[in-house]
C-alpha cells in the first residue's frame, strides 16, 4: 500500500520529470548568425542590456563566446566610477582586441550610468557586428544639436561629501541610540591625489532590570570613536609615487584618548599605473612615528606613548577571463622592539574551472603581536559581550569559498522582468 503521503511524492516527482522532459524539448532562442559574447559584468543590469542590444547572443559559457568582454570599475577623482570594458575576441575574431572606457561624474543617477554604459557596450561590439549578417539590421545614428563647448570646473576637481546616520531602538528592558558621521573631502587629478575622511561614532545602550517594579534598575553603556585620516600623494611616474598618511583620533574601546600617526611613504606599481583596473603589484613602504595618550594605564603601564614604527604593504590584482586574483599583504613593527609586529593576508580568489563550473575563496589570516594600547585590569562580562573593550588576541582567521555550478543551455538571450522584485513566497 502507498500511503498518501507517499502518492503526493511520488505525484510530484513525476510532474518535475515530465516538465523537465517539456522543457528539454525547446529549443535555444538564438539569432542565428549572431555574435556570441560572454559578458564578464558585476554590475550591470542583465535584463536591461539584453532588451537594448538583442542582435548577439549572450552565452554562459566563456569558451563559447566568440567575444569575451571584461568590465572593471574604479573610483574616479570626482568621487563618481571609470568603467573600463575590454572586448577580446575568440575563433574567428582572434586578435581583434580592444579597450573602452567611460567615467561617471558623482551626480548622475543609476538610470543614465546604466543607459552610459551600455551604449559603450553597443559601439564596442560593432565592429564584431558588422561581420555578421545582422548588421544589415543595424541603424547608427547620432544627436545633431551636438556642440562643442570648454568645460570649466568651478570646483577645480575638489569633491565633498557629507553623510548622518543616526538610528535609534527601544524595547521595555533596552534602549540603544546609535550615531555615525562621515565628512569626505578630496581632490585627484593625474598628478596629486589628496583625500581628507573624518569619522564619528557614538553608541549608548541601556539596560534595564526589573522593569515595571520598584526595584528596577538600569545600567548605561557607553563607546565612541572619532578619526580624521588624511592622505597626500604625489605621482612620479607610470610607476613610481610618494605620499604621506597622517591620522588622528580617539577610540573608548582601544583605550585611545588621542593618538596621531605619521607615515611618509613610496610606493612602486610593477606595472604601470594605467593598467590598473586589470592588473597590479604595487610595493608600498613608509616610516613613521606614533604618538598616543591612552585613557587609562596600558598592560605595559603606560599613559602617553611616543612610538616609531615601518610598514610594508603589496598588494596583487588581476583580472582575466578566468576569472579574478586580489591579494594584499600587510606587515609592520615597531621599532623599539621588533617582537611588536603584526603580519595581515587578505585574498579574494575567483576562478573558473572549467564549463559551467566555478571557485571563488574569500579569506583572511593575521598574526597579531602589536596591541601595545590594551587596557590594564581585568576584563568585565559586559565589556566582553558588548566589545566595550579591545581583548588580547595572538590571531584572527576569517575566511569562506563559494562553489557554482550551471549547466543547460548555452544560451541567455530572454528577458522575463515577472515577479523580479515580488515578495512572494510558497
Amino acid at each position: 500500500m502507498i500511503r498518501g503521503e507517499n502518492k503526493r511524492f511520488l505525484f510530484l516527482l513525476v510532474s518535475i520529470m515530465y516538465c523537465a522532459g517539456a522543457i528539454s524539448q525547446v529549443s535555444d532562442t538564438t539569432r542565428r548568425g549572431a555574435v556570441k559574447i560572454f559578458l564578464e559584468c558585476d554590475d550591470c543590469d542583465m535584463n536591461y542590456t539584453r532588451q537594448e542590444i538583442p542582435y548577439i547572443n549572450y552565452v554562459r559559457d566563456v569558451r563559447e563566446a566568440e567575444v569575451f568582454v571584461l568590465v572593471t570599475e574604479q573610483s574616479s577623482g570626482s568621487g563618481g566610477r571609470e568603467y573600463t570594458y575590454t572586448f577580446h575576441g575568440q575563433g574567428k575574431f582572434s586578435g581583434m582586441d580592444d579597450t573602452l572606457t567611460f567615467t561617471a561624474s558623482p551626480d548622475l543617477t543609476r538610470p543614465i550610468i546604466r543607459e552610459k554604459i551600455t551604449d559603450l557596450l553597443k559601439i564596442g561590439l560593432m565592429r564584431f557586428v558588422a561581420r555578421t549578417p545582422l548588421f544589415n539590421e543595424i541603424d547608427i545614428r547620432h544627436n545633431k544639436d551636438l556642440e562643442s563647448e570648454e568645460v570649466i570646473d568651478k570646483w577645480n576637481n575638489w569633491v565633498f561629501e557629507i553623510s548622518t546616520e543616526p538610528q535609534y531602538e527601544s524595547e521595555e528592558a533596552n534602549k540603544e541610540l546609535d550615531l555615525r558621521n562621515s565628512l569626505n573631502i578630496s581632490k585627484i587629478t593625474s598628478d596629486i591625489k589628496l583625500e581628507i575622511e573624518i569619522d564619528q561614532f557614538y553608541n549608548r545602550e541601556r539596560f534595564i532590570r526589573n522593569v515595571n517594579t520598584d526595584s528596577a534598575s538600569s545600567r548605561t553603556y557607553v563607546t565612541s570613536a572619532t578619526s580624521m585620516d588624511n592622505l597626500f600623494v604625489k605621482s612620479l611616474g607610470e610607476h613610481w609615487s610618494a605620499g604621506l598618511f597622517w591620522r588622528l583620533g580617539s577610540s573608548t574601546r582601544e583605550n585611545i584618548g588621542f593618538g596621531t600617526e605619521i607615515i611618509p611613504s613610496i610606493e612602486y606599481d610593477i606595472y604601470p599605473y594605467s593598467e590598473a583596473t586589470h592588473r597590479q603589484l604595487r610595493i608600498l613602504y613608509g616610516v613613521g612615528m606614533q604618538k598616543t595618550s591612552y585613557i587609562d594605564s596600558t598592560i605595559y603601564n603606560k599613559i602617553n606613548e611616543n612610538l616609531y614604527l615601518q610598514r610594508l604593504n603589496v598588494a596583487f590584482q588581476v583580472q582575466k577571463k578566468w576569472g579574478s586574483i586580489n591579494l594584499l599583504l600587510i606587515g609592520s613593527n615597531y621599532f623599539h622592539d621588533f617582537s611588536k609586529n603584526r603580519i595581515e593576508l587578505n585574498s579574494s580568489i575567483r576562478i573558473r574551472l572549467f564549463k559551467g563550473l566555478s571557485l571563488e575563496i574569500d579569506g583572511g589570516i593575521a598574526h597579531i603581536n602589536d596591541q601595545v594600547n590594551l587596557k590594564k585590569g581585568d576584563i568585565s562580562e559586559a565589556e566582553r559581550l558588548l566589545q566595550l573593550r579591545e581583548l588580547a588576541t595572538k590571531y584572527r582567521v576569517e575566511g569562506g569559498i563559494e562553489i557554482t555550478y550551471t549547466f543547460g543551455s548555452i544560451y541567455n538571450n530572454i528577458v522575463n522582468p515577472r515577479f523580479s522584485s515580488s515578495n512572494f513566497r510558497y
